[in-house]
């Protein structure tokens, strides 16, 4: 081969490396993505039927149901609209407290629960996580605004 070829043929080879290694990348990236899905729109079954998503809101005060000497538990989680139930099998953070906002990652059950894979609490009194902030927050003004809406009729 002329110089010429073997320069074209190595520019071509590390070309086709390239575009495999960016193709590998972003399928990894794809399949290690998780959404966060509201839990308005996962009673609405807006939620991935067939991969891990993320759900988050304040735990439900007087729904966590543990059985003695179990790891098992199982919550209520609200959005101030809707609540959706979660199982968790595992240790909960130590700072899981009723009325404190978490986040869940895992999928649905077929029972129509959310099986939690992992339970992330908050870190300290003030913190509540971005997606479940903003959650609230949009529910508790269209609760509000619904409210003022009521008052205004005669």
């Amino acid at each position: 081969m002329k110089p010429r070829q073997q320069r074209m043929l190595a520019v071509g080879l590390a070309g086709a490396g390239i575009v495999i290694a960016a193709a590998l990348t972003l399928q990894a990236f794809k399949e290690n993505m998780m959404f966060y899905v509201e839990i308005s729109e996962v009673a609405q079954g807006n939620y991935p039927q067939d991969r891990n998503f993320r759900v988050g809101g304040l735990v439900v005060e007087g729904s966590v149901k543990r059985q003695p000497g179990e790891l098992e538990v199982e919550f209520a989680v609200s959005d101030l609209e809707n609540e959706l139930v979660i199982t968790y099998d595992g240790i909960l953070p130590d700072l899981f407290r009723e009325g404190q906002g978490i986040i869940a990652h895992g999928q649905m059950g077929d029972d129509g629960t959310f099986v939690a894979d992992e339970v992330l609490a908050k870190h300290d009194e003030n913190y509540m996580p971005p997606e479940v902030a903003e959650t609230l927050a949009k529910h508790a003004a269209a609760k509000e605004a619904a409210l003022k809406a009521e008052q205004a009729q005669p």
